[in-house]
């Protein structure tokens, strides 16, 4: 990945956390990674865990951020989220998968976001 993507895609991540912070969630952990993938961000909100795939994208691409997210990155997201229960001893609370879309212009300007919730079932 060039520097300019992992910066935008950093940016983008710190945004996510900002703008879920403000929503009422409460970031747990950044970038949990595991042999089966990443999450980029885990937060509670109202005893329910969030696991948070944060996708930064530069607006008028072929495909939108919440579209990059395609079945098998679900999946991917989905065994990270598993793992990462199991090693809080969590897999009893409710829990979700929500992706944070964010899109930039080209110089680098915040153009949306949208937050959407319980995204994979």
């Amino acid at each position: 990945m060039n520097e300019q993507r992992r910066a935008t895609g950093l940016a983008g991540e710190r945004l996510a956390e900002a703008w879920l912070e403000r929503a009422g969630l409460r970031i747990l952990c950044r970038n949990y990674r595991c042999a089966g993938g990443e999450i980029d961000l885990v937060a509670e909100h109202r005893g329910e865990l969030v696991f948070v795939e944060v996708r930064t994208r530069r607006s008028g691409g072929m495909v939108g951020p919440e579209e990059s997210v395609d079945a098998r990155k679900q999946r991917r997201i989905v065994r990270t989220a598993e793992h990462y229960l199991q090693s809080v001893s969590g897999h009893d609370r409710p829990w979700r998968i929500d992706v944070v879309a964010v899109e930039v212009d080209r110089a680098g300007r915040v153009e949306r976001v949208d937050h959407l919730r319980s995204v994979v079932s």
